[in-house]
């Protein structure tokens, strides 16, 4: 249950309004989901997160579908089922298949194991590592 009332579209006030408005524009869909109702209990919060978001999301270096797939990983790590769920959606949307939401979902949690394995052991970083992850040699 969340701890406040969720803002609806009808309801909002003309700042929250815009955010919707560019919200459902940029994502090409026809309503606000819940996470964004949310947040406009707070509109400064809304709009420094939805901009931050569409600035991150953005096409760059990484396609679209990679960054909504890094986002599924991170969400699973932190336990987030609404970010999960999400996420996955708008990977699927921007062309994810069943086969790769499998190696994602594999690749998550092995992930979690040898991360889990590596701190109960507390492995110290070899020194040739650290510098191959500045460096890439």
């Amino acid at each position: 249950m969340p701890i406040s009332r969720f803002v609806e579209y009808e309801d909002a006030p003309p700042d929250v309004r815009a955010v919707y408005d560019d919200i459902m524009a940029t994502r090409q869909v026809d309503c606000i989901n819940n996470f964004w109702k949310a947040l406009a209990q707070h509109p400064p919060t809304l709009a420094r997160t939805w901009e931050s978001l569409k600035q991150v999301m953005a096409q760059g270096a990484l396609d679209p579908i990679v960054k909504e797939m890094l986002y599924v990983a991170v969400s699973i790590a932190h336990g987030c089922d609404y970010c999960v769920n999400s996420h996955t959606a708008a990977a699927r949307k921007a062309g994810m298949t069943d086969a790769m939401l499998g190696e994602l979902m594999t690749v998550a949690g092995m992930a979690s194991e040898t991360n889990a394995l590596a701190t109960a052991y507390q492995v110290e970083l070899d020194d040739r590592l650290h510098v191959a992850a500045r460096s890439g040699n």
